[in-house]
């Protein structure tokens, strides 16, 4: 284990201070920053603009460390499912969507989840720890790296391992750098957090000055249903949930999006998706429908497509915007926390690129 402070995930502010430190002037800090984030440099070696003398002195007390890739498995579809081993051996889950009009980073910000949704294998796998901002950040930039050179712009959205907002002073930490014009450069409207609904944490989200789009993780058209599939629903009541969100400035005047996974017999019957135009109609937000991905460990089955079809005409006759998410990368275990439940029960192995 390296001793030595990474720079990775220091903020602007910070490598200023880091600059300070070795006796530099502050706008040594800006250009480390820059190669850091925009440029995704390995190595001080790559940074050109940086004396030699300067790079000698930043290696001798810090080093340049991305999480590690211990397996990427690519689906049919083009989908890439990323495992990461952390220095203290807890692994997360990033997946590389790409589209033909878009590509899509998936990133997480916690070892496991503690909130326990009864339909996500992340809660069933456990809770270790909350991520660090440069584990946050390093996700993208290795996704961003090995991904091949396209002219689509990158959206990222924090829909990984974990609940963003109980991590919240690293995951803003994170969003500022990755919409930062110098840093990753991700357009405000092309990156998207999601969460249950941490009533505190949201409500100090809206005070950034910039701030990602929005989506809440609703999974049942009543209190009563959520609260049996998502425990949270106890400690944040879903009116109070909906109507942080209907307050929520997205960028550009976006629309909230109502996060709904379909499991089959549970919440997919017209019954539901009536109850849910109720609750959601001359609201602004729209729903994204999200046939479950199935694994053994879960208990649920995934929809039928008669049933998604039925649902989804429910609420666009109401006039409630919606849409349904294509299943990706089944083949390779994408959903949320497949990977990391493989990995749980053998015996660690480093895999190399």
């Amino acid at each position: 284990m390296d001793a030595r402070l990474n720079l990775f995930g220091l903020s602007r502010d910070a490598l200023r201070g880091v600059a300070a430190s070795l006796g530099e002037p502050a706008y040594r800090g800006d250009q480390l920053y820059r190669w850091l984030y925009l440029k995704r440099a390995r190595s001080t070696s790559d940074m050109t603009d940086l004396p030699k003398a300067v790079r000698a002195k930043i290696d001798a007390d810090y080093t340049l460390r991305w999480p590690t890739v211990a397996e990427r498995s690519q689906s049919f579809d083009g989908t890439v499912k990323y495992l990461f081993r952390l220095d203290d051996g807890a692994t997360i889950e990033s997946v590389y969507i790409p589209e033909s009009t878009r590509r899509t980073i998936c990133i997480s910000t916690q070892a496991g989840c503690p909130l326990k949704c009864a339909f996500c294998l992340t809660g069933i796998a456990g809770y270790k720890r909350n991520l660090r901002v440069d584990e946050i950040l390093g996700q993208v930039a290795t996704v961003m790296t090995e991904s091949p050179p396209r002219q689509q712009g990158w959206n990222v959205v924090v829909m990984g391992m974990g609940e963003p907002l109980l991590n919240y002073d690293a995951t803003v930490a994170a969003l500022r750098v990755l919409m930062d014009p110098e840093g990753f450069a991700v357009a405000p409207r092309k990156l998207t957090l999601s969460t249950v609904g941490i009533l505190p944490a949201l409500e100090k989200l809206m005070q950034e000055p910039v701030r990602p789009n929005l989506a809440i993780s609703l999974h049942a058209p009543n209190a009563s249903l959520r609260r049996e599939l998502m425990p949270i629903e106890a400690r944040y009541a879903l009116p109070d949930v909906i109507a942080a969100a209907q307050r929520y400035p997205n960028p550009r005047g976006g629309l909230v999006t109502y996060e709904y996974v379909m499991l089959r017999g549970v919440n997919d019957r017209p019954e539901h998706a009536r109850e849910l135009v109720r609750l959601l109609k001359g609201r602004r937000g729209k729903v994204n429908l999200i046939p479950l991905n199935p694994a053994r460990e879960i208990p649920f089955g995934a929809p039928t497509a008669s049933a998604v079809d039925a649902f989804c005409r429910i609420l666009a006759d109401a006039h409630v915007t919606v849409s349904v998410r294509r299943p990706r990368g089944q083949d390779i275990l994408a959903a949320c926390g497949q990977l990391h439940l493989q990995e749980r029960a053998r015996p660690a192995v480093s895999i190399p690129s």
